[in-house]
């Protein structure tokens, strides 16, 4: 299995202790809120970006290029409690070290997207970035799983 790196990250974001986590939750919050671009890469075909301006969010998959290479399975959450099973939380730590983050897009100039809400290092590779469709992406029947005892922030 191959992967491609399409994009890179800018954000003012240069270690991982202190990078926001989920930051979109803040939206309506000025505080917290973090811009920053996400810049294809030269050998990616700008038509490859064409009509993704349309969109107000997006999806992007980062590769967490940073993470120790040791794999834990069980890991605890932000908020406290028990441990879990890493695959239970949105832990970066992962059997493989893949993200997805939603970011409100901006504007897009040219090969770089200006973002709204980045929880990504500066310099994350991009393996691919999918436009947000509230109509597929947003189940508000979903089950919260294990964070069901706990108040939503």
């Amino acid at each position: 299995m191959t992967a491609r790196v399409i994009a890179v990250v800018h954000s003012p974001w240069t270690e991982r202790h202190g990078t926001p986590r989920q930051p979109l939750r803040a939206l309506g919050m000025e505080s917290g809120i973090v811009d920053g671009t996400v810049e294809l890469k030269r050998d990616i075909a700008i038509e490859f970006l064409q009509d993704l301006e349309s969109f107000s969010h997006i999806w992007l998959l980062p590769w967490f290029h940073l993470n120790n290479p040791r794999r834990r399975p069980l890991v605890t959450p932000p908020r406290g409690g028990p441990k879990r099973g890493v695959l239970s939380t949105r832990a970066p730590h992962r059997p493989n070290p893949l993200g997805l983050s939603v970011v409100r897009l901006l504007k897009v100039e040219g090969r770089v997207l200006h973002v709204r809400g980045l929880d990504l290092l500066n310099g994350t590779p991009i393996l691919d970035i999918k436009p947000y469709i509230s109509d597929y992406d947003a189940l508000p029947e979903a089950s919260r799983g294990w964070l069901e005892d706990m108040p939503n922030p």
